[in-house]
Protein backbone atom coordinates (compact mmCIF):
# COMPACT_ATOMS: atom_id res chain seq x y z
CA UNK A 1 0.00 0.00 0.00
CA UNK A 2 1.38 3.50 -0.34
CA UNK A 3 2.20 5.76 2.35
CA UNK A 4 0.36 8.36 3.56
CA UNK A 5 1.16 11.25 6.53
CA UNK A 6 -2.53 11.90 7.92
CA UNK A 7 -2.53 14.74 10.14
CA UNK A 8 -4.75 13.98 13.59
CA UNK A 9 -5.83 16.39 15.96
CA UNK A 10 -8.56 13.44 17.64
CA UNK A 11 -11.51 15.95 15.94
CA UNK A 12 -14.40 14.85 14.05
CA UNK A 13 -12.61 16.02 10.47
CA UNK A 14 -9.25 14.84 10.93
CA UNK A 15 -10.73 11.63 12.22
CA UNK A 16 -13.04 11.48 9.06
CA UNK A 17 -9.86 12.38 7.12
CA UNK A 18 -7.96 9.54 8.66
CA UNK A 19 -10.57 6.70 8.18
CA UNK A 20 -10.87 8.56 4.39
CA UNK A 21 -7.62 7.45 3.34
CA UNK A 22 -7.29 4.37 5.15
CA UNK A 23 -10.52 2.94 2.73
CA UNK A 24 -8.97 4.90 -0.06
CA UNK A 25 -5.97 2.11 0.57
CA UNK A 26 -3.23 4.12 2.52
CA UNK A 27 -1.03 2.89 4.68
CA UNK A 28 -1.55 5.68 6.97
CA UNK A 29 0.94 7.37 9.44
CA UNK A 30 -0.71 9.39 11.97
CA UNK A 31 0.87 12.93 12.97
CA UNK A 32 -0.67 14.84 16.16
CA UNK A 33 0.61 18.04 17.88
CA UNK A 34 1.24 18.70 21.76
CA UNK A 35 1.70 22.57 21.24
CA UNK A 36 1.08 23.66 24.35
CA UNK A 37 -3.22 24.08 23.27
CA UNK A 38 -5.57 24.65 26.20
CA UNK A 39 -7.64 21.15 24.67
CA UNK A 40 -5.10 19.16 25.32
CA UNK A 41 -7.04 16.39 25.85
CA UNK A 42 -7.40 16.31 22.54
CA UNK A 43 -4.18 14.37 22.03
CA UNK A 44 -6.13 11.52 24.29
CA UNK A 45 -8.76 11.07 21.01
CA UNK A 46 -5.95 11.39 18.96
CA UNK A 47 -4.51 8.03 20.54
CA UNK A 48 -7.55 6.25 20.65
CA UNK A 49 -8.32 6.96 16.58
CA UNK A 50 -5.11 5.90 15.09
CA UNK A 51 -5.77 2.69 16.84
CA UNK A 52 -8.85 2.29 15.65
CA UNK A 53 -8.63 3.03 12.31
CA UNK A 54 -5.69 0.62 12.24
CA UNK A 55 -2.55 3.70 11.94
CA UNK A 56 0.51 2.21 10.99
CA UNK A 57 2.18 4.39 13.82
CA UNK A 58 1.19 7.14 15.24
CA UNK A 59 3.50 10.22 16.45
CA UNK A 60 2.91 13.47 18.76
CA UNK A 61 5.48 16.15 18.15
CA UNK A 62 5.87 18.38 21.04
CA UNK A 63 6.54 22.32 20.59
CA UNK A 64 5.30 24.80 22.61
CA UNK A 65 3.38 27.62 20.76
CA UNK A 66 2.80 29.28 23.92
CA UNK A 67 6.19 30.78 23.60
CA UNK A 68 4.44 33.20 21.12
CA UNK A 69 0.42 33.05 22.15
CA UNK A 70 -1.52 35.17 19.99
CA UNK A 71 -4.43 32.68 20.72
CA UNK A 72 -7.04 32.08 22.72
CA UNK A 73 -5.95 28.41 22.52
CA UNK A 74 -2.29 29.20 23.58
CA UNK A 75 -2.47 32.39 25.83
CA UNK A 76 -4.67 33.60 28.97
CA UNK A 77 -7.05 34.69 26.05
CA UNK A 78 -10.52 33.64 26.58
CA UNK A 79 -11.85 31.43 24.03
CA UNK A 80 -15.36 32.66 22.30
CA UNK A 81 -18.62 31.17 23.64
CA UNK A 82 -22.56 31.36 22.20
CA UNK A 83 -21.73 33.14 19.10
CA UNK A 84 -23.89 32.64 15.93
CA UNK A 85 -22.75 31.16 13.22
CA UNK A 86 -22.66 34.06 11.02
CA UNK A 87 -20.73 35.85 13.64
CA UNK A 88 -18.16 33.05 13.18
CA UNK A 89 -17.66 33.67 9.80
CA UNK A 90 -16.88 37.45 10.39
CA UNK A 91 -13.49 37.79 10.28
CA UNK A 92 -10.22 35.93 11.98
CA UNK A 93 -10.95 34.80 15.26
CA UNK A 94 -8.94 34.56 18.22
CA UNK A 95 -8.96 30.83 18.39
CA UNK A 96 -6.64 30.78 14.99
CA UNK A 97 -3.33 29.91 15.80
CA UNK A 98 -0.72 32.08 14.05
CA UNK A 99 0.93 29.78 11.37
CA UNK A 100 -0.54 26.35 12.75
CA UNK A 101 -1.33 24.57 9.47
CA UNK A 102 2.35 26.01 8.18
CA UNK A 103 4.07 24.55 11.29
CA UNK A 104 2.29 21.12 11.00
CA UNK A 105 2.35 20.50 6.95
CA UNK A 106 6.33 20.76 7.56
CA UNK A 107 6.72 18.74 9.78
CA UNK A 108 4.27 16.43 8.08
CA UNK A 109 6.47 17.09 4.87
CA UNK A 110 9.51 16.02 6.76
CA UNK A 111 8.03 12.57 7.99
CA UNK A 112 6.81 12.31 4.50
CA UNK A 113 9.97 12.66 3.12
CA UNK A 114 11.86 10.24 5.16
CA UNK A 115 8.93 7.80 4.89
CA UNK A 116 9.07 8.28 1.22
CA UNK A 117 5.66 8.68 0.92
CA UNK A 118 3.95 10.89 -1.85
CA UNK A 119 0.61 11.69 0.40
CA UNK A 120 -0.20 13.90 3.34
CA UNK A 121 -3.63 14.10 4.31
CA UNK A 122 -5.52 17.46 6.07
CA UNK A 123 -8.53 17.88 7.02
CA UNK A 124 -8.68 21.24 6.37
CA UNK A 125 -12.65 22.80 5.87
CA UNK A 126 -13.50 25.57 3.84
CA UNK A 127 -16.83 26.18 4.57
CA UNK A 128 -17.56 25.61 7.66
CA UNK A 129 -14.10 26.67 8.83
CA UNK A 130 -14.35 29.15 11.45
CA UNK A 131 -12.42 31.60 8.85
CA UNK A 132 -9.08 30.12 9.35
CA UNK A 133 -6.74 31.52 6.71
CA UNK A 134 -4.72 28.39 6.71
CA UNK A 135 -7.90 26.28 5.66
CA UNK A 136 -8.25 27.82 2.14
CA UNK A 137 -7.28 25.79 -0.85
CA UNK A 138 -5.22 28.31 -2.30
CA UNK A 139 -3.40 27.84 0.37
CA UNK A 140 -3.00 24.49 0.29
CA UNK A 141 -1.75 24.63 -3.14
CA UNK A 142 0.57 27.37 -2.21
CA UNK A 143 2.22 24.54 0.44
CA UNK A 144 1.99 21.87 -1.92
CA UNK A 145 4.28 24.06 -4.78
CA UNK A 146 6.74 24.90 -2.22
CA UNK A 147 6.91 21.70 -0.64
CA UNK A 148 7.97 19.85 -4.49
CA UNK A 149 10.61 22.78 -4.59
CA UNK A 150 11.82 22.08 -0.98
CA UNK A 151 12.57 18.21 -0.49
CA UNK A 152 15.58 16.56 -2.07
CA UNK A 153 13.04 14.09 -2.91
CA UNK A 154 11.02 16.81 -4.82
CA UNK A 155 14.27 18.24 -6.85
CA UNK A 156 15.57 15.02 -7.53
CA UNK A 157 11.90 13.77 -8.86
CA UNK A 158 11.76 10.73 -6.84
CA UNK A 159 8.57 11.59 -5.00
CA UNK A 160 6.12 14.13 -6.05
CA UNK A 161 3.79 15.52 -2.99
CA UNK A 162 0.57 16.07 -2.85
CA UNK A 163 -1.60 17.34 -0.26
CA UNK A 164 -5.04 15.73 0.42
CA UNK A 165 -8.04 17.78 1.53
CA UNK A 166 -11.04 15.48 0.86
CA UNK A 167 -12.94 17.69 3.45
CA UNK A 168 -12.44 21.06 1.79
CA UNK A 169 -15.63 22.14 -0.15
CA UNK A 170 -18.20 20.07 2.36
CA UNK A 171 -20.47 21.68 5.05
CA UNK A 172 -19.77 20.14 8.45
CA UNK A 173 -22.90 18.00 8.05
CA UNK A 174 -21.31 16.99 4.91
CA UNK A 175 -18.55 15.49 7.00
CA UNK A 176 -20.37 13.82 9.30
CA UNK A 177 -22.24 11.98 6.78
CA UNK A 178 -18.70 11.28 4.95
CA UNK A 179 -17.85 9.85 8.16
CA UNK A 180 -20.58 7.82 8.89
CA UNK A 181 -20.10 5.98 5.89
CA UNK A 182 -16.89 5.44 6.11
CA UNK A 183 -17.40 3.51 9.60
CA UNK A 184 -15.79 6.46 11.67
CA UNK A 185 -16.90 6.34 15.68
CA UNK A 186 -17.59 9.21 16.50
CA UNK A 187 -17.41 8.83 20.36
CA UNK A 188 -13.86 8.35 19.84
CA UNK A 189 -13.15 12.30 18.94
CA UNK A 190 -12.65 15.39 20.70
CA UNK A 191 -13.18 19.03 19.28
CA UNK A 192 -14.01 21.28 22.09
CA UNK A 193 -11.59 24.73 22.59
CA UNK A 194 -12.65 24.73 26.06
CA UNK A 195 -12.96 21.77 27.99
CA UNK A 196 -13.28 21.26 31.56
CA UNK A 197 -10.34 19.70 34.32
CA UNK A 198 -12.62 16.26 33.06
CA UNK A 199 -12.00 16.67 29.25
CA UNK A 200 -15.40 17.37 28.68
CA UNK A 201 -16.96 19.57 26.05
CA UNK A 202 -17.98 23.24 26.88
CA UNK A 203 -20.83 23.16 24.58
CA UNK A 204 -20.36 26.83 23.42
CA UNK A 205 -17.29 27.82 21.97
CA UNK A 206 -17.33 27.81 18.01
CA UNK A 207 -16.01 24.15 17.47
CA UNK A 208 -19.02 22.89 19.52
CA UNK A 209 -21.75 24.92 17.88
CA UNK A 210 -20.38 23.94 14.86
CA UNK A 211 -20.34 20.55 15.38
CA UNK A 212 -23.48 20.23 16.98
CA UNK A 213 -24.81 21.60 13.86
CA UNK A 214 -23.09 19.51 11.84
CA UNK A 215 -24.74 16.24 13.38
CA UNK A 216 -28.90 18.43 13.36
CA UNK A 217 -28.58 18.88 9.66
CA UNK A 218 -26.97 14.97 8.55
CA UNK A 219 -30.29 14.18 11.20
CA UNK A 220 -27.80 12.06 13.57
CA UNK A 221 -27.19 12.26 16.79
CA UNK A 222 -23.43 13.20 18.50
CA UNK A 223 -22.32 10.62 20.62
CA UNK A 224 -20.62 12.90 22.91
CA UNK A 225 -24.42 14.31 23.16
CA UNK A 226 -23.98 17.39 21.48
CA UNK A 227 -20.15 18.07 22.56
CA UNK A 228 -17.56 19.57 20.94
CA UNK A 229 -15.94 18.50 17.56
Amino acid sequence: MPKAVCLLSGGLDSTTCLALARREGFDCYALSFDYGQRHRVELEAAARVALALGAAEHRVVCIDLRLFGGSALTAGIEVPKHREVEEMGQGIPITYVPARNTIFLSFALAWAEVLEAGDVFIGVNAIDYSGYPDCRPEYIAAFERMANLATRAGVEGRTRLRIHTPLARLSKAGIVKLGQSVGVDFGLTHSCYDPDAQGRPCGACDSCLLRRKGFEEAGLRDPLQGGGG
